[in-house]
């Protein structure tokens, strides 16, 4: 690990859109987190990421070198070599065969210096970002509804609101410190309504569940519409002073959803239901309507973006504390990468392509005759665009779109035959840089230094306090010195982030020095000194001289962003999901995040304790298609889609619709055999946003015919010298292991050798059982152990095995416990609930007889669910299972 600088610094979390505040610090025993109780977004919780932040950290797997044609290079010949190739490609096939691929995982800094460079100086418009997978649809129903990508509310009003409707949002699993927040406001009185297909953690908070049938959330807010209007509650005095086409909206409404019944018939809901769902919003002024992927992620998302903005308009519920639409961000910086134009169809300072005045406004800014001539390719036809040879050289930052990107094979053909494919990383090995011609390594979280905006339109600073690692440098300084070796030496003189940041505060500023034209303005801010910015304390944009402080709700005046600065209702059609079952793929595939793992885990998968909750791909089944499709609980079984595969182990769980079924996201094949979720999502998009239907994919389900399954425990990159079927590799504390599974029987006696690398010094055979057992030792060092069960078998926790590789030299009596795979003489804990004080459900099973009924004695006793809180709703679960 580097040496840790000596002083503390508050940073920023570098996952979710929360933007929770962290204080690090080196006690000398390397670096620690801890919640920062000053932030105001977290104000010191953390989720369990966020507290294993400083797990993450360390050389190992980094990026710390150079690369060309793998070949470690100096930076001097790296950046030459990108430089050569950008300027030959723009020379023989013009400016637009020069595509960028950005990321929410940027500063906003960096995302500033890229897009100059790539639409001012390149003059290329091809520049989008994976925040087009996750955002984009909510920013073009904001964008169509109040004239900019603008957030209306801020996180008080979570807390205000008297109803809270979330919509395609676990925020228990994805945002968990807003939903504490939210769990924490409860009050007599309070209603809350989750609106998704699956019943996930986040329904523990709801007074009403609604399961609708995917893809149909433009039915309910269309009938929501109508119904307030039938209910008499539209506020049309406001409509009247502040909107236009509420007309045509309340029209479409009527005519798509006329009544309760046909709403219920079309998403699949108890009348009843559908009815005191339209009655509670109706009569609850302070209402907050949370949406997130599950509304973004579809074929038809800013459709459901704005027929959700629709009912809030229509009743006047914008502006004011406790009454907001509200779009939670999937990335920590996905909104400051929007700030400088990190997506293909729009320019920095949320100015736009489709209007003259701005592109000669950003082109006088940055010294240039004439900008690229865009809208340039959205994500998914940028890489279409790269299979078809319209792009030569491609530059990937800090993202794996081998992995995120539906149809995760067109993407890697893609990759494949792209002449120059550029990747800044800080990870080594991603399924992505597998790919690159030219890699170069940037810094990662600890030695970044710039800003981020999170949901709420909060800007952070994200602080150093760890020196780069090996010779990585900040993307912006990579950026820049590409810039420079192009000939644009004054454009891209910076020398630290705040020379940066303030050139883009001071673009908000350009026509716009009072935030009248724009609402992202940050005049107040253009001016800061190097020293002012290192103070910077968080605060919502629009920042200017006369709101210094920042302004926390936005639009309360009635007036909008729009040419004529009034709002506008859209009328919706609705529309189904493009990826429609059919009688080869009868079932639907929904993916989505994890608890405690973050994206393709080049982070998180670095921090054993994060892997316990969930530790090998998973599909989550229905009970009625367990039987409907011949696989059992706990078995491997195969989703078979038109572009790909996925196998999991199969949870039966009665949360889920019959005829749908969830996949995570987070494996790759770094991590797996066969586990893309995006191999079964087609490359199927939203005609407005670009942004794909990833939650409404095609598959069928088949059991996978193994013999066999095995754990494989060795020391960390040990090469594999064995040959499995099926594997995922789960790290552990201390050493790799290896989840395998293979479909031919093997005679484990004569190759356990080739698994372990050396003959075992101890084993044990059970043929008829189909159990072996064999250790390894070096020097009296373990060196591997290989536990092997009959297919579903049931293998022990391996806590304990893991210790045992962090250990010089084994006693007798543990050498004879390895192939008990336990210390007998410690309680077997079980899989663990709370990764954040290590809580196995074998422990609660004993809490529980002991007479503990409740969340609130499992936390007295054993303390979990007394941190992040997001192991609550298993806890409330496993104890209605245990007690009834």
């Amino acid at each position: 690990m580097n040496e840790a600088l000596s002083a503390s610094c508050r940073t920023t979390c570098p996952y979710c859109g929360v933007g929770c505040g962290v204080l690090a610090a080196d006690n000398g025993d390397g670096p620690s987190v801890t919640g920062d109780p000053d932030h105001p977004a977290n104000a010191g919780r953390l989720c369990v990421k966020g507290a294993s932040l400083h797990e993450t950290l360390g050389a190992e797997g980094r990026l710390t070198r150079p690369m060309v044609n793998g070949q470690a290079v100096s930076w001097e010949t790296a950046l030459s070599r990108v430089s050569d190739a950008i300027r030959q490609s723009t020379a023989s096939h013009g400016p637009e065969s020069v595509g960028l691929y950005l990321s929410g995982q940027l500063l906003t800094e960096d995302y500033y210096v890229a897009n100059k460079l790539a639409k001012g100086y390149i003059r290329t418009p091809h520049v989008d970002t994976n925040s087009r997978l996750c955002m984009s649809s909510a920013v073009a129903a904001h964008k169509r509804a109040f004239g900019a990508d603008a957030v209306p509310g801020c996180y008080e009003d979570l807390e205000l609101a008297d109803m809270l409707v979330l919509v395609g949002s676990n925020t228990a699993w994805n945002h968990p410190i807003l939903y504490q927040r939210m769990k924490a406001a409860h009050r007599d009185g309070r209603r809350v309504v989750v609106i998704d297909p699956r019943r996930t953690a986040t329904s523990e908070l709801a007074d009403l569940h609604l399961s609708l049938r995917p893809g149909t959330d433009t039915h309910l807010f269309n009938g929501l519409l109508a119904a307030l209007e039938r209910r008499g509650v539209l506020d049309q005095a406001y409509l009247d002073a502040h909107c236009d086409g509420s007309e045509s909206a309340l029209a479409a409404a009527r005519q798509s959803a006329p009544d309760e019944v046909s709403v219920a018939q079309a998403c699949d809901l108890l009348p009843e239901d559908v009815t005191r769902f339209f009655d509670w919003f109706a009569a609850t002024d302070r209402t907050v309507t949370v949406f997130s992927q599950g509304v973004n992620q579809a074929a038809n998302g800013t459709d459901k973006g704005n027929a959700i903005i629709n009912c809030h308009l229509a009743t006047g519920r914008i502006g004011r504390a406790g009454a907001t639409p509200f779009s939670v961000t999937g990335q920590p910086n996905a909104m400051g990468g929007r700030e400088v134009g990190g997506l293909a169809n729009t320019l920095a300072a949320h100015m736009d392509y489709g209007r003259p005045d701005h592109i000669a406004r950003v082109a006088r800014f940055w010294g240039v005759t004439e900008l690229a001539d865009g809208p340039g390719h959205k994500a998914v036809d940028l890489f279409d665009a790269v299979l078809r040879g319209d792009i030569q050289v491609l530059w990937i930052m800090a993202t794996n779109p081998a992995v995120s990107l539906p149809d995760s094979e067109r993407v890697r053909e893609a990759l494949r035959r792209c002449p120059t494919v550029i990747v800044s990383d800080c990870i080594a090995n991603t399924d992505t840089t597998a790919y690159a011609d030219i890699l170069l390594p940037a810094t990662g979280w600890g030695e970044k230094d710039g800003t981020v905006t999170n949901s709420e339109r909060r800007i952070s600073r994200q602080r150093a306090f760890l020196p780069p690692t090996g010779e990585a440098r900040p993307d912006w300084w990579i950026i820049s010195a590409v810039g420079r070796a192009l000939g644009h030496e004054r454009a891209f003189g910076y020398e630290c982030p705040a020379d940066v940041f303030r050139e883009h505060a001071a673009l908000t500023a350009e026509g716009n020095q009072d935030g009248s034209t724009r609402p992202l303005c940050l005049s107040g801010l253009m001016d800061l000194t190097n020293d002012d910015y290192d103070q910077l304390a968080p605060v919502q944009w629009p920042v200017t001289p006369a709101a210094a402080s920042g302004i926390g709700r936005l639009f309360a005046d009635g007036r909008f962003a729009t040419d004529n600065g009034r709002a506008q209702l859209i009328a919706v059609t609705p529309e189904g999901p493009v990826q429609r079952p059919d009688d080869d793929w009868p079932l639907v595939v929904n993916s989505g995040r994890l608890r405690d793992q973050w994206h393709t885990m080049t982070r998180t998968g670095r921090a054993p304790r994060l892997w316990q909750h969930r530790a090998e791909p998973f599909i989550e089944v229905h009970p009625m298609d367990l039987l409907r499709f011949g696989v059992e609980e706990g078995a491997l079984a195969r989703l078979s889609g038109p572009h790909g595969a996925f196998v999991g182990r199969v949870r039966r769980s009665d949360q889920q619709r019959p005829g749908e079924v969830f996949v995570p996201i987070h494996w790759n094949q770094q991590f797996a055999s066969e586990a893309l979720a995006s191999s079964l999502i087609a490359p199927v998009v939203d005609p407005v946003s670009g942004q794909p239907e990833s939650k409404h994919g095609m598959a069928t389900m088949a059991p996978v015919a193994t013999q066999w399954e095995a754990r494989l425990l060795c020391r960390p990159n040990a090469s594999r010298r064995w040959h499995a079927e099926h594997w995922s590799r789960v790290p552990l504390p201390g050493c790799d292991s290896w989840w395998l599974a293979g479909e031919q029987a093997v005679d484990w006696g004569s190759e356990v050798g080739r698994w372990l690398g050396g003959e075992p010094q101890v084993a044990m055979s059970d043929p008829a059982c189909g159990r072996y057992r064999a250790a390894r030792f070096h020097e009296g060092r373990l060196m591997g152990v290989l536990l092997v069960e009959p297919a579903n078998g049931d293998f022990p926790a391996l806590d304990w095995l893991a210790e045992c590789f962090t250990r010089e030299r084994l006693t007798e009596e543990e050498r004879r416990s390895l192939l008990a795979a336990r210390d007998v003489s410690l309680p077997d804990t079980g899989p663990v609930v709370c990764s954040c004080f290590q809580v196995g459900e074998k422990q609660i099973e004993a809490a529980v007889a002991d007479g503990i009924e409740s969340v609130e004695g499992l936390g007295q006793t054993l303390k979990c669910g007394t941190n992040c809180g997001s192991c609550i709703p298993e806890l409330k679960a496993f104890l209605v299972a245990e007690t009834g």
